[in-house]
């Protein structure tokens, strides 16, 4: 590899090298490149090779091909199938942290309305059946008040590395170089 072409790699943010294009995609997946499914250790891979980096930043997808396994026209099609893919994910994780939080959110309001109404079965509290009630409703509410600010704020939290993966590949660059084996 040429001078220029290994300063280009440390540039990049990620560089991988691949047997050929068959590691990018799971051995068990035999429909053509523009269906296949990505590998799991590619996947982790990358996701290592991504953690440090801030979302702003581009990140340059750098795949290293041996020189003599280079196919321009499948090349293509991989780059616009890795694209498809890390957007749908992408997109995906962004809907499961929105409904995360709208979950939450409802838990919130469940539980603020049954220690609402908990405060309001106290003028009736002389009774037994009520004071029954307001038992009940007191831990009632505040579980399901708690359980709703930590679904928002945390539950939604452990989403987020998956997501900003997602979105930082979704935004990637990619590109195929050559190497001799």
């Amino acid at each position: 590899m040429a001078k220029e072409e290994k300063t280009k790699l440390k540039e990049g943010n990620i560089s991988l090298i691949l047997d050929g294009y068959d590691d990018l995609f799971s051995d068990f997946d035999p429909r053509p490149y523009s269906e296949k499914a990505l590998s799991d250790d590619f996947l982790s891979e990358c996701k290592k090779a991504a953690k440090e980096k801030l979302i702003e930043e581009e990140i340059k997808l750098r795949l290293l091909v041996p020189k003599n396994k280079r196919d321009y026209k499948n090349e293509k099609i991989i780059k616009t199938r890795l694209k498809t893919i890390f957007l749908k994910q992408f997109h995906k994780q962004q809907k499961e942290i929105k409904k995360i939080k709208l979950e939450g959110m409802l838990w919130f309001l469940l539980g603020s309305g049954i220690m609402t109404l908990a405060t309001f079965l106290l003028k009736y509290q002389a009774k037994f059946f009520f004071k029954f009630l307001i038992i009940m409703a007191e831990p009632a509410g505040w579980f399901t008040f708690w359980e709703g600010l930590g679904k928002i704020f945390i539950d939604s939290k452990t989403k987020k590395p998956d997501h900003d993966f997602y979105h930082k590949m979704s935004k990637s660059k990619i590109s195929f170089f050559s190497y001799n084996d």
